[in-house]
This record gives structure tokens, C-alpha cells and sequence, in this order.
């Protein structure tokens, strides 16, 4: 009835409707504008803030209050207030106190390690068992994939313990193999997998077996390149949460390497923090907490932006039936 009213309706009419065609999409794309835009100026924020020199950093908060725009925008044109020192005493710092020297650069290169490694775990696991539950018949399937179901429901909180209890068993604390195991294994991820490989036709299957096709030269030949922009999207999601974790690391990776005493075994996030709460390291200005802040967020963020496509196209994939 619509249609055919639309159809049949006055030049008035359509103009009308066109108008609240064109309204609704200004409406519609000012929100969304708006929204990115209230997202977007933290960061700005956070990445001017980051350069700033420290003495000249405005920290009353009051004048900021009253001031807001005006002081910003004044303190801000002056490119003396500009510096790469902040950035400097991330790397390069040392405590005043004990003349220990902050090697910032270690974290960095832990944490680079162990998300890699731990990425390229949890995507075999993940990989293998949704391939196990989604093609291979085995008597207990249904009732073991409900059981790996249920473990989603308990908090990951409650595992730590757990967890900690075996890493201090096996002695593996201030070890990467405490820190890349324990992300190894996500129900999620299995489950996730499991619903595209479910996806993939059957026929293939049968007909790969035909041609005398194994089960893992099937999985590689046939369901990992169909797969691929879900392993992506699961590459990318490990990685990030490898990358972000803090409590698991801050517990069994506070000292130093078992194998190299000078190495320390702290992450971005957890050294990071450890280095600006200890009052002995006497690093108290806003600018270089900031700084830190973007060493660790800058090259997620970047991967993120490169990646983001793939993470769409799985997601999409794994709604589509067939």
C-alpha cells in the first residue's frame, strides 16, 4: 500500500518524502558524527598532552574549568611548549634513588613475544579442537562440547588461583612459558571457529575424502583457506587481549627472567604501572605518564586500523548461513 501511494503520489508529496529521506540521513550521520567525534578528542588529547613540555603543563585543574577553550588554545600555539622528552624518559630513565636503570625496552619486547607466540597457540588450539567438534564423530562429542560450553559461565577470576597454584608447581613463575600458555586455550575462540567450519559444506568434505584426503590435509587445504578471515579475526582479538592483559602478568612475571637476572619480566601494562605507582622512581608529571601511556596504546591502536577489515568480514561471515 506504501508503495503503490508513493508511486501515484503529487510532485508535493514526493518532494515531502524525499526531504524526510534526506533529514533522516542528516539526523542520522550527525549522531554518528558526533559520537566519533566525542571518542576521537580523548585521544587527541592524549597525543598533544604527550608531547607537552612538562613545565609548562597546566595542572589547575580550576583554571582549567573556567578556561577551558581559551588557555587550550593559547597554551597550544606556542611551539616552545612542544618537547620529545616525555618520550625520552619513558626509554631512557633511571631511579634517582637506587640507580637502577628502567629498561622500558624490555616489556616491549616481552610483551611483542609472548602475544605472538600465544596468538599462534591459540589459533592451533582453537583451529584443532573446532575442527575435532565440527567434522570428526566420536562418541561424547555433543556432551563434551556442552561441558566446554558451561566453562564460559564461570568468571576467568575465579581460574587464577588455580592457575598460579600450577605455574608455582611446574616452577615456571618469571618464565614466558607462565605467560603464553596460560592465553593458549579460549572456549570462545573454539566456539567461534566451530560455527564457520560448520558452515563450510559437508560435500566437501566427502568429496575431499573421495579424492583420498586425510583429515589434516583436508583442515589445511580445504577449511583454513574458507576460514582464513575468521583466523584473522581471532589473531587480532588474541593479540589485542595478549597485549592488554594485566592482572595474570602482574602476578607471575614481577621479577626477573630465571635464565638472564639482569632481564626483567614485565609487560608494557604492568611495568608500565609499576614504574609510575613506586614513589621511589620519583616520575610524578602527568606528560610522561601520558607518554607511557602511548608507547603502550600507539601500536595497538595502528594494528587495529590495519586489521579492522578482517575483523568485519569475519564477523559478517560468521552470521552468514551456507
Amino acid at each position: 500500500m506504501a508503495v503503490s501511494e508513493t508511486y501515484f503520489a503529487s510532485p508535493a508529496k514526493m518532494r515531502m518524502y524525499k526531504a524526510r529521506e534526506i533529514g533522516g540521513k542528516v539526523l542520522v550521520y550527525a549522531f554518528l558524527g558526533l559520537l566519533g567525534l566525542f571518542m576521537l578528542i580523548p585521544f587527541v588529547f592524549m597525543i598533544i598532552t604527550s608531547f607537552r613540555n612538562a613545565d609548562a603543563y597546566d595542572l589547575d585543574v580550576a583554571n582549567r574549568v573556567f578556561n577551558l577553550i581559551p588557555s587550550w588554545w593559547n597554551e597550544n600555539l606556542k611551539a616552545s611548549n612542544y618537547t620529545l622528552d616525555n618520550y625520552i624518559t619513558v626509554f631512557s630513565y633511571r631511579n634517582p634513588v637506587s640507580g637502577e636503570r628502567i629498561h622500558f625496552a624490555y616489556y616491549y619486547l616481552n610483551t611483542i613475544y609472548v602475544s605472538v607466540i600465544s596468538t599462534i597457540f591459540t589459533i592451533i588450539t582453537s583451529v584443532l579442537a573446532a575442527f575435532a567438534f565440527a567434522r570428526c564423530n566420536f562418541k561424547g562429542k555433543t556432551a563434551l562440547f556442552t561441558v566446554l560450553l558451561a566453562t564460559m559461565m564461570i568468571p576467568g577470576e575465579m581460574m587464577v588461583i588455580t592457575n598460579f597454584q600450577t605455574v608455582k608447581l611446574l616452577e615456571w613463575d618469571n618464565t614466558f612459558a607462565a605467560l603464553i600458555f596460560v592465553h593458549g586455550v579460549s572456549v570462545f575462540y573454539i566456539y567461534y571457529m566451530r560455527q564457520t567450519f560448520q558452515q563450510i559444506p559437508n560435500e566437501l568434505f566427502l568429496a575431499a575424502k573421495v579424492d583420498g584426503y586425510g583429515h589434516f590435509r583436508y583442515l589445511w587445504r580445504v577449511m583454513i583457506p574458507i576460514a582464513s578471515p575468521t583466523i584473522v579475526t581471532i589473531a587480532i582479538l588474541s593479540l589485542m587481549g595478549a597485549w592488554n592483559a594485566y592482572i595474570w602478568p602482574n602476578l607471575v612475571a614481577s621479577g626477573d627472567w630465571r635464565l638472564n637476572k639482569e632481564w626483567s619480566m614485565k609487560l608494557v601494562s604492568n611495568g608500565l604501572m609499576a614504574l609510575f605507582q613506586n614513589s621511589d622512581t620519583g616520575l610524578s608529571k602527568d606528560t610522561v605518564r601520558i607518554a607511557g601511556s602511548m608507547v603502550c596504546t600507539v601500536p595497538l591502536f595502528v594494528f587495529f586500523l590495519i586489521f579492522r577489515k578482517y575483523i568485519m568480514r569475519g564477523v559478517s561471515r560468521s552470521g552468514i548461513k551456507g
